[in-house]
């Protein structure tokens, strides 16, 4: 069997997108071909000895492509005979790619996600990249947004593959109940609109809030339910007060992940006007929110930030907004209110295009391809 050794800083217990991409991928493998080097967090020990797959970890909080770095990961290659290696993200980690082929690993494959369209916009970071993927032998991307910003400064010194976030289409569901977060936060049989996401400046919950008013002078009893934490939670909490908008607005700070399915079948409608920050350094790589409420059957209304757009199909599973207009935004929020069987019909249509273009089963057999072609 050919084993791979995953080389990665995003691993659980610490938690995050990518860290819940790179775990639900190696789910997707069989358990005794795999070999994990990680760096530590707190709760590890817990979660690795429920793993059917052996973890090692670097006793540092973030792992880098060291010197020592370098030796373990050859090392553990060469005990597990590994002629694979994936990196959970290609930068920095994927230096170790030469160490590592003269350690008897054939292919190299690097994964990147969002952030790396900024490091390609930087002189230093962009050469840093460039020789990172030298050295590998496939560099995925997640989104053709990413793609776009990611191969002109690649100049072709790799191959590139999409490997998109797949969706759990059993977990994430219309069957998926509701009522007991409904219940916990008072919010009844009132119409909800739902956001999912850090509360970070770049997901748009402020914008939300800047247009909630909006909503409400054509949906009195409409509800926005705002969920996740963040370092903006104190600043839109104090928003809220200040608009007056502590009846109609709730603020769910961190939510664990296996409550997440109820927090999106508490809304009838889904939200996150994500917008490009900082030059484009700050942008939405995909957005896998945007999918996991398409799968439990919420029409999508996504910002234009990188690679969002590719997450709606425009006018049939949701619509894309300028993030820069909350009254747009509010208008689009009102619409859909305004006719929830046309909602209910893109909620639809958006769970059939995630089953058929998102499931983990496509995303299982796009892995296994990179890995052993």
């Amino acid at each position: 069997m050919n084993r791979t050794l995953v080389v990665t800083n995003d691993f659980p217990p610490r938690q995050g997108g990518i860290q819940t991409f790179v775990a639900a991928l190696l789910a997707t493998r069989p358990p005794e071909s795999l070999v994990v080097l990680a760096s530590d967090h707190p709760g590890s020990a817990e979660h690795d000895a429920a793993l059917p797959y052996e973890v090692v970890r670097a006793p540092t909080g973030m792992l880098l492509p060291t010197p020592g770095a370098a030796r373990t990961a050859a090392r553990l290659a060469r005990e597990h005979g590994c002629r694979t290696a994936f990196f959970g993200a290609a930068a920095p980690l994927g230096a170790l790619a030469p160490g590592l082929r003269r350690a008897g690993v054939e292919r190299l494959v690097g994964a990147t996600h969002g952030h790396e369209t900024g490091w390609v916009a930087l002189p230093g970071a962009r050469q840093a990249l460039q020789r990172i993927a030298g050295g590998l032998d496939v560099l995925t991307y997640i989104s053709r947004y990413t793609h776009g910003k990611l191969a002109p400064a690649l100049g072709g010194r790799t191959e590139l593959a999409q490997l998109s976030p797949g969706v759990d289409v059993t977990r994430f569901s219309p069957d998926v109940d509701g009522t007991a977060v409904r219940e916990r936060y008072g919010l009844g049989e009132d119409p909800v609109v739902v956001c999912v996401s850090r509360l970070v400046a770049r997901k748009g919950q402020d914008v939300l809030l800047r247009g909630w008013s909006q909503v409400l002078a054509r949906h009195p009893r409409a509800r926005l339910l705002l969920v996740g934490g963040g370092p903006l939670e104190g600043t839109l909490r104090r928003q809220v007060t200040d608009r007056g908008l502590g009846a109609s607005v709730v603020l769910t700070g961190g939510v664990p992940s296996e409550e997440l399915p109820g927090h999106y079948a508490a809304g009838d409608v889904f939200a996150m006007p994500c917008r490009t920050r900082r030059g484009g350094l700050d942008v939405e790589g995909l957005g896998m929110v945007f999918l996991e409420a398409a799968a439990c059957g919420l029409p999508v209304v996504a910002g234009t930030s990188g690679g969002a757009p590719e997450t709606v199909v425009e006018g049939e599973t949701g619509h894309v907004v300028d993030p820069r207009s909350p009254a747009a935004v509010a208008g689009v929020l009102a619409d859909l209110l305004d006719d929830p069987a046309r909602a209910r019909a893109m909620g639809a249509a958006g769970r059939r295009w995630v089953e058929q273009r998102w499931s983990w089963t496509t995303i299982a057999r796009t892995f296994a391809t990179l890995l052993d072609p």
